[in-house]
């Protein structure tokens, strides 16, 4: 995410002296995703960030494999997941591979009594049910029904949601997870005939400082563990920041995928970027406008790609599916095939009713044993 942004109080010069106004310096703090090298933010913090006051013994979470080598469709109803009050615990992986997890959460309270950190992986949420506010150190993020919302690696955060009935889409991603650098120049700005621009991101706004001293629980996640961190200061000191990485949202209402006078293969709704994945949106559109033109899609296969749609809402206009949180796979190997029903029902229609998150993977993918629990038939 190449936008630069800056919140909150900054040094005149990028490592000149910065102090309070009690004279006490500022601590200066790199948030990158490659060392020096790469993207980052510069975060000014009142304490040193990592000031520990103890730690607790850590807890597995990583997910027991079910099946290893799967060249079977099968469907997975996600909302049979059973919500839970803790968020850690409500967060049940579903398929894993060498790059990602992709799983679901539906944690139906507020973190209130502790803070979560995955030191691993770049997370990414699909809003599916629920509301509410992401809280960080470079301020808040609202977010609602239809939202994407990314948090790179190494970020300390609490969610905040307005209902009890929440359920989250979620993946971790080993790789950054990007957007597609076909949408924007060399320069890192958004082309004209891209489907979202910056100004539907949005930002972390009304940066808080928390000058505050007691115990502040950290979860932090590596390696398959949860690592209980207890800090002296609140993890939200920081006065101001600023850079190119940072987490933020971005409204599935908002895709504007690119139409044509034929039908489009699915790559148009492309919406990230992962090491060896795409995550693509579908949504309502029109179909191709060419008198006589087949408005689904063709069959394909998957040579070098397991595919995964989860579906959101409306009508898939390939598939005969209505079923809300349902997870289909389709495994590379096996020819994807389009449901004739489909087909025929769409001739004649204009627009499409879809709403779904499709999920490429390039390396097969391991089902759990949560999973398995979920199969639908």
């Amino acid at each position: 995410m190449p936008i630069y942004r800056k919140e909150g109080v900054l040094p005149a010069k990028q490592n000149a002296i910065f102090r309070t106004p009690n004279e006490n310096l500022y601590h200066k703090e790199i948030f990158g995703i490659s060392g020096f090298s790469d993207l980052a933010s510069l975060v000014y913090h009142l304490n040193p960030p990592n000031i520990l006051k103890s730690n607790g013994a850590p807890y597995a979470v990583k997910p027991k494999i079910a099946v290893y080598d799967n060249l079977h469709t099968r469907s997975f109803q996600s909302f049979k997941t059973t919500p839970s009050d803790d968020y850690i615990d409500s967060r049940k992986m579903l398929f894993v591979n060498t790059d990602m997890s992709i799983g679901i959460a539906a944690p139906s309270k507020s973190m209130t009594d502790y803070f979560y950190k995955n030191a691993d992986a770049d997370e990414l949420f699909f809003v599916h049910n629920g509301s509410g506010t992401l809280k960080t150190m470079y301020g808040k993020i609202p977010f609602e029904y239809g939202d994407y919302i990314f948090v790179p690696r190494g970020t300390v955060y609490q969610f905040k949601f307005d209902t009890a009935d929440n359920h989250l889409l979620l993946v971790e991603s080993e790789g950054p997870i990007q957007i597609p650098t076909t949408y924007h120049n060399a320069y890192g700005q958004f082309i004209e005939h891209s489907p979202f621009y910056e100004h539907n991101f949005k930002f972390p706004i009304h940066l808080k400082t928390h000058n505050e001293e007691g115990e502040f629980l950290i979860n932090i996640k590596k390696l398959g563990l949860i690592y209980p961190y207890i800090q002296s200061k609140h993890p939200f000191d920081v006065v101001g920041w600023n850079g190119s990485i940072y987490p933020y949202a971005f409204s599935i209402f908002n895709f504007e995928p690119v139409t044509a006078n034929v039908a489009m293969q699915p790559t148009i709704h492309q919406t990230f970027q992962g090491r060896n994945f795409d995550i693509c949106s579908f949504v309502p559109h029109t179909f191709g406008y060419k008198p006589n033109g087949i408005p689904s899609n063709y069959n394909h296969r998957n040579l070098y790609s397991d595919s995964l749609l989860y579906y959101v809402d409306g009508n898939i206009m390939s598939h005969n599916s209505k079923e809300k949180g349902l997870f289909s796979i389709h495994p590379g190997g096996l020819t994807h095939s389009i449901h004739p029903e489909p087909i025929e029902r769409n001739m004649g229609n204009k627009l499409t009713k879809e709403l779904a998150v499709m999920i490429d993977t390039f390396n097969p993918i391991m089902i759990t044993e949560y999973a398995i629990n979920m199969e639908f038939t």
